[in-house]
């Protein structure tokens, strides 16, 4: 039974609250339910189907940071075998948000990456809320180092709102730090496959999210601010966090927009029927299916070729994308940020 819900998930509730109490009475009373039973799981299937074939950029955003949906070391017990977290950046310490080290997938050696949420109260304190800092890529370049000079494959698993903002984060070098990531990773002699678990928040994301694939769970969300960030600092919505549901549309910050916008990302991993956090081993299954088949596809590539298609990927971002209009006078855009080709819908990530 999940724990914690979201708006959209009370009416399931409410029906999976009263399958329980009527099978607790034929369970212990003897008294014959079976019927009723029957008939209240196939109307939760039916609203189960309905509610998540509609969902919306905002309900999509809840769902990403779903309370109890699974985080990197949820997928790590499931898909990795014999994985040994490694700890420190050599220079500053180490940060429990980004985590990493090497394993073993399908019997291969690899190398593994992510960011690290907490459950409860305390390990949300202790994993700063997935939030990296400093140390924290610097240890996740430390770690693609290593596996540049094993010859492993990277796995980077990405899971973050963003990267740790405070000022101690800025006083140890916070933009530094993710922009010596970015080139590391543009440049690694190694195969790299990253996948947005859950949420794909600014710089913190980006900071180990340059890949020679890119994966996207089906309810998870990449974006270059969070919804209500974007609604506080733009005079389009009033500069209102409340209208955060509203910036999310025009952020089009889902896995299917994203994949039809010029190929941000390569491929929408399917979730269970409900989201990720209903079935681990569901979502674990279909990442690991997905993973393989991506694997497959890189493996035997030479590194220079690697290297050249990763930064060709790169350089073709969104070019299906028409050009960016003109400001308003008052420095607002006055249409869409992207103006659509024919083949390409209006909108922009």
């Amino acid at each position: 039974m999940i724990n914690r819900w979201i708006e959209i998930e009370q009416p399931l509730l409410e029906l999976e609250e009263l399958i329980d109490r009527l099978e607790q009475l034929h369970r212990d009373r003897g008294i014959d339910k079976r019927e009723e039973i029957v008939a209240l799981k196939d109307q939760h299937e039916r609203l189960l189907a309905d509610i998540f074939a509609n969902l919306t950029p905002w309900e999509k955003t809840l769902l990403a940071r779903h309370d109890t949906r699974p985080y990197t070391l949820d997928y790590v017990e499931r898909l990795f075998t014999d994985f040994t977290e490694l700890h420190g950046d050599r220079r500053y310490g180490d940060d429990p948000a980004l985590i990493g080290g090497p394993a073993f997938f399908d019997g291969q050696p690899v190398m593994v990456i992510g960011h690290q949420k907490g459950r409860d109260v305390k390990a949300r304190q202790f994993r700063n809320f997935g939030s990296a800092k400093p140390e924290g890529y610097r240890k996740a370049q430390r770690l693609m180092r290593l596996a540049e000079k094993l010859g492993r494959p990277v796995f980077s698993f990405v899971d973050t709102p963003a990267a740790e903002a405070r000022l101690e984060a800025e006083e140890r070098g916070i933009c530094n730090a993710i922009a010596e990531s970015l080139a590391q990773m543009a440049l690694l002699r190694v195969p790299i496959i990253v996948t947005i678990l859950g949420e794909g928040g600014s710089g913190g994301a980006i900071g180990i999210g340059i890949g020679d694939r890119v994966l996207m769970m089906e309810h998870a969300i990449y974006s270059v601010i969070p919804p209500e960030g974007c609604a506080a600092i733009l005079d389009t919505f009033g500069r209102d966090a409340r209208r955060g549901p509203e910036a999310a549309a025009a952020l089009r910050l889902s896995a299917q927009d994203l994949q039809a916008l010029g190929g941000i990302i390569d491929q929408v991993v399917p979730e269970p029927l409900g989201g990720a956090h209903r079935d681990y081993g569901a979502a674990a299954a279909a990442l690991h299916d997905a993973l393989v088949s991506t694997w497959g596809e890189l493996k035997d590539l030479p590194a220079d070729q690697l290297v050249e298609q990763r930064y060709q990927r790169l350089r073709n971002l969104g070019m299906r994308l028409g050009p960016l209009p003109e400001p308003a006078p008052n420095g607002v855009a006055t249409e869409p940020l992207h103006t659509a080709t024919p083949e390409q819908p209006t909108g922009a990530a």
